[in-house]
């Protein structure tokens, strides 16, 4: 298992479109993946789970994957948060 903190920077956090984004670049992988936020968990796979966590910038979560490629999906994701999911390059 694999665990990174980071912090949401884009203004208005996993809305719809950054949560789409985020769920396509975890389903390149194999892994397990889940994000945490506070004491609750959902499958980074779920659009209805992620947008229920209610993340909004500015918000600390942890990225969570088990599998054979788990740190590069981890690590992918991480990158995917901290680049404000391109929004700021539309």
């Amino acid at each position: 298992m694999f665990v990174r903190e980071v912090t949401v920077k884009n203004q208005v956090g996993l809305h719809a479109r950054p949560a789409t984004f985020f769920i396509q670049k975890a389903n390149e992988f194999k892994a397990s993946i889940w994000i945490e936020k506070e004491e609750r968990r959902v499958n980074a796979k779920s659009l209805l789970g992620i947008l229920s966590l209610g993340i909004v910038g500015g918000t600390t979560i942890k990225v969570i994957a088990d599998g054979a490629d788990e740190k590069a999906a981890v690590d992918a994701l991480i990158d995917l948060v901290d680049s404000g999911f391109s929004e700021e390059n539309r």
